[in-house]
């Protein structure tokens, strides 16, 4: 995985999931999955934390301080050192716009997921971390069409869905039409850190981010 890449690297890395409470939260292996469906004070889903379906994780302990609950965010945020190189971080089933209305009344859909992004974007951008040389992608992970292709693509890779790139090596208000997917994402992460291209990121002809994105 790319968080093994990371610590073979001598690099850091988190997954801050909103709702998770406690640290490395996942059923256990060959028993039914309980976040599914969200449920009053609890919108975690296993499904969108990636790093609980491995092995090289969760059989660490480690696990149970890299993969927590969103609400350490802003004190690693708070100091350089503390924050993480690659930060993923998820919002639970009522701010990811998945649901509408949410199960605790909140609107869900857009506006929730517009408010999510309105109390934690601001306090990334503002982290030293970030403006030293940080880069804030905001995506989604799938489309309501088909996601076995993307963006002319073969392969899946989420659909047609749109980012956003915040960085200081990236120019303020510019578009990019290039057909990128997820693999690209990946693909780019690793080159930043310089490290190999991982299963569908090392696909031939598939792109990664150039020129046409960093400024």
């Amino acid at each position: 995985t790319v968080a093994d890449q990371l610590e073979g690297a001598g690099r850091s890395w988190k997954s801050y999931q909103e709702d998770m409470s406690t640290p490395c939260r996942h059923p256990k292996i060959g028993e039914p999955d309980r976040t599914l469906v969200a449920r009053r004070g609890d919108m975690y889903a296993t499904r969108h934390n990636p790093f609980v379906y491995f092995h090289s994780i969760i059989d660490t302990d480690t696990c149970k301080s890299q993969v927590v609950d969103l609400a350490a965010l802003e004190a690693d945020l708070a100091q350089a050192d503390r924050t993480p190189n690659l930060a993923y971080i998820t919002p639970n089933l009522c701010h990811d716009g998945h649901d509408t209305p949410c199960v605790d009344g909140q609107p869900g859909g857009l506006v929730s997921a517009d408010r999510f992004l309105s109390t934690w974007v601001p306090k990334i951008l503002a982290s030293s971390a970030y403006k030293a040389d940080g880069l804030l992608v905001i995506t989604l992970d799938e489309s309501d069409n088909d996601a076995s292709s993307c963006c002319g693509q073969k392969g899946p890779g989420g659909g047609r869905i749109g980012a956003l790139l915040l960085s200081p090596h990236v120019a303020a208000g510019t578009t990019n039409s290039t057909a990128y997917n997820h693999y690209s994402l990946l693909c780019s992460i690793e080159d930043a850190f310089g490290l190999p291209h991982l299963a569908g990121a090392g696909a031939p002809g598939l792109r990664c981010f150039g020129k046409d994105v960093y400024s």
